[in-house]
């Protein structure tokens, strides 16, 4: 069990991290956001590069947010029947539903490393007058679903073990 805690903990380091970097990607949207919109409309001086690169940070955020908000249970729920559901009856519903994450994580991974690949070897870019390299995005996307995957395997052995344990209670 020591060597199961030990894992829980880098995988909320891995999630924790990629907060971070989500935060970082905000801040960045945020003020090249702003930028962009008074050089084109105050200045008359439309940059070409800021609207690219601002498409690439906002699936990034969507990348690094969905493992850190897992983690930290701060998706939203439509919890009618769920939130009066007993401890084990919650994790015996999150063990059956979790089939389906396995496999849409596994086909994501699957075919998002086949992307990403094809799109290296092709040095894929962006069509705008400053190319820009889409092959690491598209790398990226099968990575997080990895971490994605590590986060939902911590939970589901937590379920598992709240299921399975007796409360003395």
């Amino acid at each position: 069990m020591k060597v199961w805690s030990v894992a829980g903990r880098i995988i909320d380091f891995i999630a924790e991290a990629l907060g971070r970097i989500g935060w970082v990607l905000i801040l960045y949207c945020m003020f090249f956001g702003v930028s962009d919109v008074f050089l084109r409309y105050v200045l008359n001086s439309p940059s070409l590069w800021i609207s690219s690169t601002l498409q690439v940070a906002m699936v990034l955020i969507a990348c690094v947010g969905g493992v850190y908000a897992l983690n930290d249970n701060a998706f939203v729920k439509l919890d009618l029947f769920y939130a009066n559901f007993s401890a084990k009856k919650k994790a015996f519903c999150d063990i059956i539903t979790v089939v389906y994450t396995f496999l849409f994580l596994g086909v994501l991974i699957w075919k998002g490393w086949t992307a990403g690949m094809l799109s290296l070897k092709m040095n894929q870019m962006t069509p705008t007058s400053i190319p820009i390299p889409i092959y690491p995005l598209k790398i990226f996307i099968p990575i997080a679903a990895v971490c994605m995957l590590l986060v939902v395997l911590k939970k589901f052995v937590i379920d598992v073990n709240t299921l399975f344990t007796t409360d003395n209670k």
